[in-house]
């Protein structure tokens, strides 16, 4: 009888410790798990009582940035050298923008690190939206363009950044835009923890 249940506790432990490797592993949901009166170890990723206790999380370790924020240094530091623009600035932005993905690609068709439009791309003098200096070059460039029509001021030249300089000029202020306020705030939070990093 001993002899039973120790190999019964063996086969349990074993099989529960596969069952949670193969989860983790294909991380497909969130698993939950139960004991019967008879003593056996249920497992489920779709509970179907509340005997059923949480067990382990879809994601244990999910990684919240996969691309390096520090890849692009040495081009972002050409750029603010060339243009005039503050360091953390540029990164910040393209923190936002793309959260470091040189292969972005917007629903509005805006591509890159710096998340370019197509119609702008003879004029910042890129060939290639993906390639990682031209980008950070081209978007310097058009932010410092901004920069300049909006006399320096900063989250003027952000919101136009965003949603368009006609806009901004027809309202004179950040656009009444949900998203284009939003932006401005994000980008200015992380220029502030940027330049104070």
């Amino acid at each position: 009888m001993f002899i039973s249940c120790i190999k019964y506790f063996f086969i349990t432990i074993f099989c529960t410790t596969l069952f949670i490797f193969t989860v983790v592993l294909c991380g497909h949901a969130d698993i939950y798990t139960y004991i019967d009166s008879d003593g056996v170890l249920h497992f489920t990723n779709v509970p179907t009582s509340s005997d059923y206790k949480f067990y382990l999380s879809e994601n244990p370790s999910k990684v919240s940035n996969k691309y390096s924020t520090s890849k692009y240094d040495h081009f972002i530091s050409e750029a603010s050298i060339r243009y005039g623009v503050s360091f953390p600035l540029l990164k910040a932005l393209i923190k936002v923008e793309s959260n470091f993905n040189p292969k972005a690609v917007s629903k509005a068709g805006a591509m890159g690190l710096m998340q370019i439009m197509p119609e702008n791309f003879e004029s910042l003098k890129i060939t290639n939206p993906f390639n990682p200096r031209e980008n950070i070059l081209g978007g310097t460039l058009y932010l410092k363009q901004l920069m300049t029509r909006f006399e320096g001021k900063l989250p003027l030249a952000l919101a136009a950044y965003n949603a368009g300089p006609n806009r901004v000029e027809r309202y004179k202020k950040i656009p009444p835009i949900k998203e284009t306020e939003n932006y401005v705030k994000k980008i200015m939070k992380s220029y502030y923890l940027y330049k104070n990093h």
